[in-house]
This record gives C-alpha cells, structure tokens and sequence, in this order.
C-alpha cells in the first residue's frame, strides 16, 4: 500500500515561496526587457565600421569643400544617410542601382523611344557635362535610310 505525504506548508513559508516567485518573475522581466531593448542597438551596430568610416569621409569632403553642395545641406545628408545605415535602410550597392536607375529613366518613354534610350544609357554614343554642372548630355547618332 502506497501513501502519499503531503507536506503542509506553513504560513510562512507559503509567504517566502510566494516571495521567491515574485522576485523571479521580476529578474525573467528585467532579463527579457534588457534582451528587448539590446536587440536593436545591437542588430543596428552590425554595419557601422563601414558606415561610421562612410559618414567620416563624407563629413570631411563636406568641411573641405569637394562635395558640391552648400556645407549644412552636405552635413545633413550625411547625416542622414548615416542613420538610415545604422537602421539598416540605406542601400549601398554603388554600380548596381546606378545601372536599373539608369534604365528606369527610359521606361515612361515611348516605345519607338526607349531602345534608343537604353542604349544611351549602357554607354553607347558620346556623352558630356557632369552633375557638377547641371547635367549630363548623351547623345546617340543612329543613320536611317534616305527618304526618297
């Protein structure tokens, strides 16, 4: 025959044991917050030695002059550019999105229009100007038959 011993807890102790959950409860919380709230800046300090070198050299042509824009328009994107990097926003692919943005421009053309203008943008025909002055001109010289 089998008996089960039950233990009859005191009143106290039914006190100091509630007193024990309580105090974990509260340490499982703080843990669980202090992981709630690292996450971010620790998931947002991945990339910064790239991006805190990035916004140094763009703040330094910014004070130096060779950015081609005004100083606290050039200090404000940078600093810009800067927090969407830390966020993880900032896309910083270089030559690839310049190459679709390039051909994105050709898509509202018509279509008669936009082979032409997609091979101007790859890099056929001439090209001159620069952003610094005002625009780039690309110019493709394509002959056609005569008109008779």
């Amino acid at each position: 025959m089998q008996f089960q011993v039950q233990k009859q807890l005191t009143h106290s102790q039914r006190l100091s044991n509630r007193g024990f959950a309580v105090r974990l409860s509260a340490y499982m919380m703080g843990v669980a917050g202090a992981l709630l709230f690292a996450s971010p800046v620790m998931s947002a300090d991945q990339n910064p030695p790239t991006a805190q070198a990035r916004y140094q050299a763009e703040r330094a042509a910014c004070n130096d002059g060779s950015s081609n824009q005004d100083r606290s328009t050039c200090l404000r994107e940078a600093a810009a550019a800067y927090q969407e990097a830390r966020a993880g926003r900032f896309n910083s692919d270089g030559e690839q999105s310049y190459g679709s943005n390039r051909l994105i421009r050709c898509e509202p053309l018509p279509p008669q229009y936009r082979e032409e203008c997609v091979r101007r943008m790859q890099g056929e025909g001439s090209q001159q100007g620069s952003v610094e002055d005002g625009g780039i001109l690309r110019e493709l010289v394509t002959p056609s038959a005569p008109v008779k």
